[in-house]
């Protein structure tokens, strides 16, 4: 009984000496991918940011689903808006380009990236997946079993 114990005993050792030895190696690499500070939401609201709140279950799971800590840029009937979503408190913080420049101007660490360059990334991406979807989708047809072997039969 006394073994059982010390075997124990050991492996918990062993065990809480390795969490201690990951979190020493993994804590500062996690403070350096937290260093950017938060968005104050104070002064998204003094820059001129309307607060929009979530009044139903759709708003507010659209609300929940956008990049928390972020501000966002959407594009909307033609007119460009900025975004930033406080999910705990089913809001959202809807500025325009001279709200967000004004609060870009005392805040430059939460500038986002150029708009036009993520838009024309994003645009290349789709084309690459549909060209890709296509030629996925041509061999699939062109095959009876889509893309199923005798052996996957038990042949």
């Amino acid at each position: 009984m006394k073994r059982l114990l010390n075997s124990r005993r050991s492996m918990l050792l062993n065990v809480l000496s390795a969490w201690a030895l990951t979190m020493l190696i993994a804590g500062p690499a996690g403070a350096a991918s937290a260093a950017r500070a938060p968005v104050d939401k104070r002064a998204l609201s003094d820059a001129g940011f309307t607060v929009l709140t979530a009044t139903t279950k759709v708003q507010e799971d659209w609300v929940r689903g956008l990049p928390p800590g972020k501000i966002r840029p959407m594009q909307r009937t033609g007119k460009k808006y900025f975004i930033y979503p406080d999910a705990p408190a089913k809001q959202i913080y809807v500025g325009g380009p001279r709200e967000y420049n004004a609060y870009v101007e005392h805040h430059p660490e939460h500038r986002v990236a150029d708009s036009k360059k993520v838009a024309k990334d994003a645009s290349a991406y789709r084309a690459k997946q549909t060209d890709e979807m296509k030629q996925a989708s041509a061999r699939d047809l062109s095959d009876p079993y889509l893309g199923a072997s005798w052996a996957d039969l038990g042949w």
